[in-house]
């Protein structure tokens, strides 16, 4: 059984909040799970100590027992010290898009244009 530590929305609809829970990889997001291991509350804070809480020694034995923990997850558990922080590298989410691209060569070449018409207009 390929065991998850992952996040289970909870909350209506623009108020959300989360369970941390372990639970098997093929259920549900929000389905079943096997025991919950803490609460994240996105709308606090993040200085507040009540956005993310967890019951750092059964989220210790999950691992133990081989769960892998989630991106989100695993962000919190190295916050709190328990995993090590992995090097993440994503060069091309930090790149605009293809029309933002385009709109900023056309941008460019407008400026070249000026500027040589105003280079020609001081020679002159």
């Amino acid at each position: 059984m390929a065991m998850k530590i992952r996040l289970a929305r909870g909350g209506s609809k623009k108020r959300p909040h989360y369970s941390i829970v372990a639970a098997d990889s093929r259920m549900a997001r929000d389905g079943r799970f096997i025991e919950k291991l803490g609460t994240y509350n996105p709308l606090l804070p993040k200085g507040d100590e009540k956005r993310v809480q967890m019951d750092l020694e059964r989220v210790q034995y999950w691992l133990g027992q081989g769960a892998q923990a989630t991106d989100r997850v695993s962000r919190f558990l190295e916050a709190a010290g328990v995993t090590t922080a992995k090097t993440r590298s994503n060069p091309k989410q930090g790149e605009p898009g293809k029309a933002a691209q385009a709109r900023a060569k056309e941008r460019a070449e407008k400026a070249a244009a000026a500027a040589a018409a105003t280079e020609d207009a001081a020679a002159e």
